[in-house]
């Protein structure tokens, strides 16, 4: 380092040295910003790859679970509806016929148990609710006490 500053020093001069060092310097910061954003952005591209295996892979363990729910649902409605005509049949076997199946009733309306609507005007009035908002000074104008002449 030394030798390369004797020697710049003696081709450049020391009037212009200075000048020439800080233009250097200014290269040489510009230069490791650029290297240090390339090394992010590789490291950022090496991170999404791997995201991107590790959702493969999620997503290939979530699709052998469904397959496996299916099947077995599969399996256990072959059963149920295996079970349903063995019964229908030992029924009109007995001579008994096995009554109509209906589905269950469901109430046309909403979810009586979901919010419906706003809540009563009498009822914000009773409890306090404020349906105005009042500025500062309104709020202090009413609420101040009255003096009695």
């Amino acid at each position: 380092m030394a030798l390369i500053g004797a020697v710049a020093l003696i081709v450049i001069g020391p009037e212009k040295l200075p000048r020439v060092a800080r233009t250097v310097g200014t290269l040489l910061g510009k230069a490791q910003r650029y290297v240090n954003d390339v090394k992010a952005e590789v490291n950022r591209s090496m991170e999404l790859d791997e995201l991107r295996k590790m959702k493969d892979t999620v997503e290939g363990a979530a699709r052998d679970v469904e397959q496996n729910i299916r099947s077995n649902a599969h399996e256990v409605e072959q059963h149920l509806s295996g079970l349903d005509t063995d019964t229908a049949a030992a029924s009109t076997v007995a001579g008994i016929e096995a009554a109509p199946v209906y589905p269950e009733y469901k109430h046309p309306r909403k979810n009586w148990r979901l919010k419906q609507g706003a809540v009563p005007h009498w009822y914000k009035a009773r409890t306090g609710v404020r349906t105005r908002a009042l500025s500062g000074a309104a709020r202090v104008a009413r609420y101040r006490p009255h003096k009695f002449n």
